[in-house]
């Protein structure tokens, strides 16, 4: 659409409102969202005919029996809605859109296969081969960054939240960092993924939250008021953020409680590797831990119960991740989701607060 209407804008002055961002950004909401809802349903029913559906682990089987049989590969309803919207409404020219498209493909594809390896025998890829799905678009883009930076000057930079013009320059670590960054943001993503729309939402308050970065970072005068780095181009993240945010509603019309659909590792692959790249791109790693608090949360509570139960024998929750502890004291699945959306409001507002506090 910027492509072939937004040239047309002298004999058509309607078409000059492709060249705003915010404009842009509303309708890839509303198209990513639209495509959802449209085709949700007979999704559903093909893969429940190809019977791509999920195996509970025995270990929640008490309180997650009845959503034995439900399908899987909902990721893949989210990132085909969301590429056809960003196809249509952003800038595909623009480096960070590629970047964006790229990791949403790879990390997509891998997703398919092992959630349709795992709906055929019940086990998908090993955690060695996630791993290296994982490292390999990593250590690409580290070198690409490194090397072909997207702004001169801060190859290897990172924000250091809290502090004005404070960058930490990590040098040839920053490609470990970066592999660190989306492995711990995938993995994130897959560990919270265990409560009918939990993930997907806690995904889509921290995209709103990316959106505003991305479109006060890529224009000139809001970084200077804020005292932010900016990257010329970066606002244009702020149409992919919009079109993964309508791609997520609409995924959670299918996956809220009583969920019809999970999202599987299609979707906990490819969204941590969005979320994880989003916040490389704006140089904004560490604020992705702050204002992916909930996510972190979850992933703590993995490795202390782990630590704890090999160190001394006993358990710190009743069961991780730290849902599923909640979970079994009582309060109801849809209380539990509820609830970690609202710490995940007030972690990701805590997050953009940060951009004030300077």
């Amino acid at each position: 659409m910027f492509y072939l209407l937004y040239p047309l804008r002298e004999d058509f002055i309607v078409f000059n409102l492709l060249r705003y961002i915010t404009f842009r950004s509303a309708y890839a909401a509303i198209t990513s969202l639209l495509i959802s809802l449209l085709f949700g349903r007979k999704f559903i029913a093909f893969l429940k005919s190809k019977e791509i559906t999920e195996s509970i682990s025995k270990w929640i089987k008490d309180t997650h029996n009845e959503k034995s049989g439900t399908p899987t590969m909902g990721g893949l309803l989210i990132i085909v809605s969301l590429l056809i919207s960003v196809l249509l409404w952003t800038d595909i020219k623009n480096p960070f859109i590629i970047y964006l498209i790229g990791i949403t493909i790879w990390m997509g594809i891998f997703g398919v296969f092992d959630d349709y390896i795992k709906g055929k025998r019940g086990d998908g890829f090993s955690v060695l081969s996630k791993i290296v799905i994982q490292v390999i678009p990593a250590v690409f883009i580290g070198l690409m960054f490194v090397f072909f930076p997207l702004k001169s000057g801060y190859e290897t930079l990172t924000i250091a939240p809290f502090f004005k013009n404070v960058f930490i320059d990590l040098g040839y670590f920053y490609i470990p960092f970066i592999i660190f960054v989306i492995i711990g943001t995938t993995n994130a993503v897959n560990i919270t993924d265990g409560m009918d729309g939990l993930a997907i939402g806690l995904s889509g308050i921290i995209t709103v939250a990316f959106a505003f970065i991305a479109y006060v970072t890529g224009n000139v005068k809001f970084a200077e008021y804020l005292n932010l780095l900016y990257i010329p181009g970066s606002g244009e993240i702020t149409v992919f953020c919009a079109a993964f945010i309508g791609s997520a509603i609409g995924f959670l019309w299918f996956n809220s409680h009583p969920a019809e659909i999970f999202m599987g590792d299609t979707g906990s692959l490819a969204i941590g590797g969005i979320l994880g790249l989003m916040a490389i791109l704006l140089k904004h790693e560490f604020l992705l831990f702050v204002i992916g608090g909930v996510f972190v949360i979850e992933t703590v509570s993995v490795i202390l119960q782990v630590a704890s139960f090999k160190l001394t024998g006993r358990r710190i929750f009743k069961m991780a991740p730290i849902h599923h502890h909640f979970q079994l004291k009582g309060w109801q699945e849809s209380k539990v989701v509820i609830r970690f959306w609202i710490w995940g409001i007030m972690f990701a507002l805590l997050g953009l607060s940060t951009l004030k506090i300077r």
